[in-house]
């Protein structure tokens, strides 16, 4: 279903960008307005391709909108990827050849207050130091 409303919003792009260059220019911006003698110039004609470039503007932006709201739907569905995230197997300490315990170093359990205090102290020396 989306892959086919997605292939008629190209259609429907397509036939709106063609609309819009064969319509003629009527303000004349950057000095390129169209001649009188072109080949779209009775009202019918105009009128005609106002229309359906109006139908054509609203058919567009109502399948956009109807092809976010199903794509949100297709993407809510699926959950959180998890597959790189750490297993138990991957974070447990390889064992050495010989068939020795595995060699753990012992971490600070309060690295943030080490890190704190080196801040705080090493903006001590900062204020202590005469300025040049």
């Amino acid at each position: 279903m989306f892959t086919f409303l997605l292939v008629v919003q190209a259609v429907v792009a397509a036939l709106l960008v063609t609309l819009v260059l064969m319509q003629r220019s009527e303000g004349g911006g950057l000095g390129v307005g169209g001649s009188s003698s072109g080949l779209m110039t009775a009202r019918g004609q105009a009128d005609f391709l106002t229309r359906a470039t109006t139908f054509t503007a609203f058919a567009f932006v109502g399948l956009s909108i109807l092809l976010a709201g199903i794509a949100t739907q297709r993407q809510s569905d699926t959950g959180i990827d998890d597959s790189l995230l750490p297993t138990a197997e991957s974070t447990a300490p390889i064992a050495p050849a010989g068939g020795e315990a595995p060699v753990t170093d012992s971490v600070d359990s309060d690295i943030l207050s080490t890190i704190a205090g080196q801040a705080e102290s090493s903006s001590a020396d900062e204020e202590a130091a005469p300025a040049e």
